[in-house]
């Protein structure tokens, strides 16, 4: 501030924040129909950027579940595939023919999942 003249309180915010805070008001112009219809225009712009953010929010929510889901069904199917090679393996070296032999594989190739 130079001989009485205010520095525009946004100027002072970092580069990345100034962009930010221009997005955001951007994203409120598109509610501007409602919120110059309330008493307090401010406030009601505040209201609508909150809203505009709880949108965001909620979509990146709703991404990040299905890709929890899809990394889920992944790491599924890589572990069901990496016991059927164990499996193979174990039945490669030990080539069971009765039935209790092919339960001992299955034992040792469930210890081998554990590692």
């Amino acid at each position: 501030m130079l001989f009485g003249e205010e520095a525009d309180w946004k100027e002072l915010l970092s580069v990345k924040a100034q962009a930010e805070l221009a997005e955001l008001i951007e994203k409120a112009k598109t509610h501007r129909s409602a919120y110059m219809q309330a008493d307090d225009v401010k406030v009601a712009q505040l209201w609508a950027v909150l809203t505009e953010l709880s949108l965001q929010m909620k979509t990146l929510e709703e991404k990040l579940s299905r890709m929890e889901i899809m990394t889920r069904a992944f790491r599924n199917l890589g572990e069901t595939a990496k016991k059927e090679a164990i499996k193979e393996r174990v039945s490669d070296i030990f080539k069971p023919k009765t039935s209790a032999e092919k339960e001992e594989v299955e034992r040792i190739v469930e210890s081998l999942m554990n590692f």
